[in-house]
């Protein structure tokens, strides 16, 4: 599939694929254990200062509306099958007969402040996981497009390739494993399109300088698909939300989580766990417990392609040939994604758990909260020297990375995310290593911690109201 840089992609969404990839596999195994349960989902704007007029809102409205004629091609279906072997011919079946349903799933609401033209928007989202699961992304891709679109106009994609290079470049200089991860807060999919172009460029420049960096792909799968390379990702909190709300048990929910993932894919499959939802401490309990342990049938690993984590291991292919129920969950998956709280203490915290439990493999750790390139350059020395293999998951500092064209200060990005709220009729909760990052019914938030013993914590720079700046800051360079 051909890009061509000077033709903008058509707004809004045309394809289920212009999405992360763990959408996909979540929903494969949401299909698996719990088609049929009834969720809600919630919007949050971190920066409730930028608001939507009414023209934007009618856009948006409309384009949340044609996600209801988008369907799977032939053509992605086959891309599926050939770079995702994990999806299950079940699912991609399922998949290919799919269709989104907002004019009945979907409630966008127009909020005026105080009688004027400008206003809040919010979004009600209810029905089955399986069926409602994919929204996410597109809704908050569509919102900031129309943010951009319609509010803030004072930008242009000049020099957005060109930016990207030079962002690549120092990363693989610097000998950084990294991937592009930023469709959910990215200005548009042209905007996205452009970063991920000059990015292989740069790796391309690297391969050639024999740089020890490496571009490892993107999360958005439709630009995998045009760009001809494998889409990166895992696994997301909604996962553990849903299982902890469906199963009631807090204290359980997160082995369960573990279990059935590995029921749906195999050991050694997908295998970088997400470890914060409900705190770190709390995942650990259940990541250092055998597999055999919830009482679910561990299947046998099926004949796969080597995944990029696992090529960091050396003994990845022995783990994954000689799988035992009692292995733990931890000898199992190929490593953890920090994404809340300090992440240079995280790495002492996984250090000192994978030394208790006396494994030796040389594990991966993948940072994906809100990036950019000193963090990335400073997480690496950290996580080297206590022994990790660091990747990085860089999104928005990719995807919406813009100036004022007649200032030439910092054009802030919207901090938008939509949560799963509930599921089974049961409040669903995130409470992450970062206080500024809990969600859900606050209630239910309380009553988790106190039922876990969760210590707050709160990161000096975990500040959510300005994650990439303050409109008007000086642009970096």
């Amino acid at each position: 599939m051909d890009f061509n840089s000077s033709l903008p992609h058509p707004a809004g969404v045309i394809s289920f694929l212009d999405t992360d990839l763990y959408k996909l596999t979540m929903q494969c195994a949401v299909l698996k254990y719990f088609k049929d349960v009834p969720v809600t989902y919630s919007f949050t704007n971190r920066t409730p200062e930028k608001k939507l007029s009414r023209e934007a809102f009618v856009w948006l409205e409309e384009q949340v509306m044609k996600l209801g004629n988008i369907s799977l091609s032939p053509e992605e279906l086959q891309y599926l099958k050939t770079h995702c072997p994990y999806l299950t011919d079940e699912y991609l079946e399922y998949l290919s007969e799919f269709r989104l349903r907002p004019r009945e799933q979907v409630t966008v609401q127009f909020r005026p402040v105080d009688d004027s033209d400008l206003g809040d928007i919010h979004y009600n989202i209810k029905g089955t996981w399986a069926e409602t699961i994919l929204y996410e992304i597109p809704l908050l891709a569509l919102t900031s497009e129309a943010y951009f679109k319609f509010m803030d106009k004072d930008w242009e994609y000049e020099g957005q390739e060109e930016k990207a290079f030079e962002k690549g470049m120092r990363l693989l200089e610097a000998g950084c494993v990294f991937s592009e991860f930023g469709t959910r807060r990215r200005r548009d999919y042209h905007t996205q399109a452009l970063v991920f172009r000059g990015l292989t460029k740069a790796a391309r420049e690297a391969e050639k300088k024999g740089m020890a960096g490496k571009l490892s792909g993107t999360s958005n799968v439709h630009l995998a698909m045009r760009f001809n390379i494998p889409p990166v990702g895992t696994v997301a909190h909604e996962w553990f939300m849903g299982n902890a709300a469906i199963v009631g048990d807090y204290k359980s929910a997160t082995e369960e989580a573990l279990s059935r993932w590995i029921g749906c894919y195999g050991p050694g499959v997908l295998g970088i766990a997400l470890t914060d939802t409900f705190g770190t401490p709390e995942f650990l309990k259940a990541f250092s417990k055998p597999m055999s342990s919830s009482g679910e049938p561990v299947p046998q690993p099926r004949h796969r392609k080597m995944s990029m984590a696992d090529s960091f291991i050396s003994a990845a292919k022995e783990i994954i040939k000689d799988l035992h129920p009692d292995k733990t969950y931890a000898e199992v998956f190929t490593g953890v994604r920090q994404d809340s709280g300090d992440p240079k203490e995280f790495v002492k915290v996984m250090r000192k758990f994978y030394d208790e439990q006396g494994i030796k493999d040389k594990k991966v750790i993948v940072f994906s909260d809100s990036l950019d390139i000193d963090r990335c350059l400073e997480y690496k020395q950290v996580a080297e020297e206590a022994g990790f293999q660091p990747t990085f998951g860089v999104g928005t500092f990719f995807t919406n990375d813009f100036v004022h064209k007649s200032t030439g200060k910092k054009s802030t990005p919207l901090n938008i995310v939509i949560k799963l709220s509930s599921a089974a009729g049961n409040p669903a909760v995130k409470i992450s290593d970062n206080a500024g990052k809990n969600t859900g019914d606050k209630a239910t938030v309380e009553k988790v911690k106190r039922e876990l013993g969760y210590i707050e914590k709160d990161w000096s720079e975990g500040d959510e109201s300005a994650r990439w700046g303050r409109e008007g800051d000086a642009a970096k360079a």
